[in-house]
């Protein structure tokens, strides 16, 4: 990997970011960090330990999470269901001695703060974003949306990962429209196990990152 990393969002919430982050880790020889994790009552450890042992680590390979939330809630919701409050300058990039797949939290447009937007600490972090998207119905607008906001603000996209069954038109149309690489599809992993994951990891095109 040529940079210190990228930062793995998504176009809404379940749009596969995780997995996608898993599947780049696997293939990049990365590390993962994820800097806000809520919902910690239902999936204790996080995302963190699932992408530990969907690549092969144990959860304190990775760095830990600068903030974490019991409620599965937007992050600045969490917070305050705890009576705490998310201060984005403490989230840096931690000084780690592998390349960091940073995964964010829900959308571009979940806040973290009152003035606050996960796009804003992806400008902050300064690495490429991957853009984690569906292949069905409603994925062209809610892809073309994202990438609109990230290029408006000049951040630099690596490339568009769909996850889902084939649907070659709308990952056409996005490769079209959208003005970014389309780096790859998962498929859907059922189950989900780790051999899986690395097959997945196999099908992305990363030659650029």
């Amino acid at each position: 990997m040529k940079e210190r990393g990228v930062f793995v969002t998504g176009t809404d919430t379940d749009a596969g970011k995780t997995v996608v982050a898993a599947a780049l880790v696997a293939a990049l020889g990365a590390h993962y960090w994820k800097p806000v994790q809520s919902g910690l009552d239902d999936l204790p450890g996080g995302d963190t330990a699932v992408v530990a042992g969907l690549t092969g680590h144990a959860p304190g390979d990775f760095p830990p999470p600068a903030y974490g939330f019991r409620a599965a809630l937007a992050p600045d919701q969490a917070a305050a269901a705890e009576d705490a409050r998310i201060d984005p300058g403490r989230i840096r990039l931690p000084d780690w001695d592998h390349p960091l797949v940073v995964e964010g939290a829900g959308g571009l447009m979940v806040p973290l703060d009152d003035a606050t937007l996960m796009i804003d600490l992806a400008g902050r972090l300064g690495l490429p974003v991957v853009l984690a998207a569906r292949t069905g119905l409603g994925t062209i607008n809610h892809t073309l949306l994202s990438l609109e906001a990230l290029l408006r603000r000049g951040l630099p996209v690596a490339g568009v990962v769909f996850s889902g069954p084939d649907h070659p038109a709308n990952v056409d149309a996005v490769r079209r429209l959208g003005g970014v690489p389309v780096l790859g599809r998962i498929p859907l992993l059922v189950p989900l196990t780790r051999a899986a994951l690395a097959q997945a990891a196999t099908l992305l095109d990363l030659q650029g990152l």
